[in-house]
């Protein structure tokens, strides 16, 4: 398989390969309490890829401290990395971040974030693997 094929596996497939964790979050669309997530205040250089699929999705030089409880990134890795959709659960209209390769739940994005571009990606720890930088 190559690295930007679209990965698609079953219900049980992803059950079975993922934690329970990861699986809410990516598979049912969960959400991680605020600020007890592995990569709130994780500071290490390198990226992170989806827990789902390996993609590579931000880099470190991307996460800024929101303040939010949640992992947060100015930019994606790529133009491929994720892709956007709205969500209009819980009786809000928001913009919901999948990953661009398996189509996994990551979090959701806000035009409240940081120069360059304004915009907070905001993400579920549970969601991502960390990738460190070779010394």
């Amino acid at each position: 398989m190559n690295d930007s094929d679209p990965v698609n596996k079953s219900d049980a497939e992803w059950r079975r390969t993922l934690t329970p964790e990861q699986y809410r979050v990516l598979r049912q669309k969960g959400t991680e309490r605020p600020f007890s997530g592995e990569y709130n205040a994780h500071h290490e250089r390198g990226t992170y890829s989806c827990a789902g699929c390996g993609q590579q999705l931000f880099r470190s030089d991307a996460k800024f401290d929101s303040s939010c409880g949640w992992p947060s990134y100015f930019e994606p890795a790529s133009t491929n990395s994720v892709r956007e959709q709205e969500d209009t659960s819980h009786g809000m209209v928001r913009t919901e971040i999948l990953c661009g390769r398996c189509g996994g739940h990551l979090g959701h994005v806000f035009d409240d974030g940081p120069p360059p571009t304004g915009r907070r990606y905001c993400i579920n720890s549970a969601a991502l693997e960390f990738v460190p930088d070779a010394k």
